[in-house]
């Protein structure tokens, strides 16, 4: 019978514990026989040793946040992967629905290269036509005059009664002309249409609509503003200056005015005005009153009457 060196263990066999167990492994960082010789990465480790150490990368704060750094320098949305931008149509937006399912909200480096990836594409479909951003709308804001107030002292049943008949009134107009409601706020709501010629009509619609709805003697007087442009369209959302200027074309409606930015009055056709029944004349602001924020000192608002 052959002898094995002293401390050693028999061929073919595992060197064992006081316990009877193998004893964990330790794994060196450099070569352990001195020879020089360059392993590559992984060598000699077991399955379960690898993925222990891919999951501490992967879950490293550190790296992930180099990560995130990086994707800072790719084209398209460095946020691409939060809330935000990853609800509504689109197929990187799908995608990347599916992935967030999969990979949770945890941060994440798996998360990072993932998002970074679908990042770039959702870029690059936009660059094609295929994405959004490029396509014109008309973006519209409702509010009704002086609200709050009467809500204050109407109480909640009566304001609640009078929102629904509000919504009654001016949101079927807007499906019937194609357009989109975007978000309700309150006693106001932001919509989207592809054309300057479906809001105006949508508008007079809900407006004539709005004349005959009554809670407790109180008749609201809602303004409208409509502004033309090409917004991006995040998550079923829409953001950009041209959201803003629609918003600031509303507020100049004063009490239950409609109001059209000059880039919606030039996308309309020619004879829409007098088919409707309406003409436009130049807003003008009051001496007293505040200037709009957040637009172009040039913009031109057009208050939009019946003959």
């Amino acid at each position: 019978m052959s002898e094995t060196p002293s401390g050693g263990a028999a061929p073919g066999s595992e060197p064992e514990d006081e316990n009877g167990r193998p004893p964990e492994v330790v794994i060196p960082l450099v070569p352990a026989d001195g020879d020089g010789a360059i392993r590559r990465p992984g060598a000699g480790l077991r399955k379960g040793q690898l993925s222990a150490l891919m999951n501490v990368a992967n879950n490293r704060s550190d790296f992930i946040g180099v990560l995130r750094k990086a994707r800072e320098q790719l084209p398209g949305d460095p946020a691409f992967g939060d809330p935000l931008s990853v609800t509504g149509p689109g197929g990187a937006r799908a995608v990347a629905r599916a992935a967030d399912k999969l990979v949770g909200d945890t941060p994440s480096a798996a998360r990072e290269i993932g998002f970074g990836a679908l990042q770039v594409w959702q870029a690059m479909l936009e660059r094609v036509g295929r994405g959004k951003g490029n396509a014109e709308v008309t973006v519209m804001f409702t509010d009704l005059v002086a609200f709050s107030s009467w809500s204050l002292s109407a109480g909640d049943e009566a304001t609640l009664e009078l929102l629904r008949r509000v919504a009654k009134a001016i949101e079927p107009p807007i499906a019937e002309r194609g357009g989109q409601v975007v978000k309700r706020m309150g006693d106001g709501v932001m919509a989207v249409f592809p054309s300057a010629e479906r809001a105006v009509r949508a508008a007079i619609n809900a407006k004539r609509n709005l004349a005959d709805v009554k809670v407790r003697d109180y008749r609201p007087q809602m303004r409208i503003g409509l502004h033309t442009g090409s917004p991006r369209e995040i998550g079923g959302d829409w953001l950009g200056v041209d959201v803003t200027i629609a918003a600031r074309v509303m507020e100049a409606g004063g009490n239950g005015n409609t109001m059209l930015s000059e880039a919606t009055l030039r996308s309309l056709q020619p004879e829409t005005l007098a088919e409707l029944g309406h003409t436009v004349k130049p807003y003008r602001r009051s001496f007293f009153a505040a200037p709009l924020s957040g637009v172009p000192e040039d913009l031109r608002i057009f208050k939009l009457s019946e003959n």
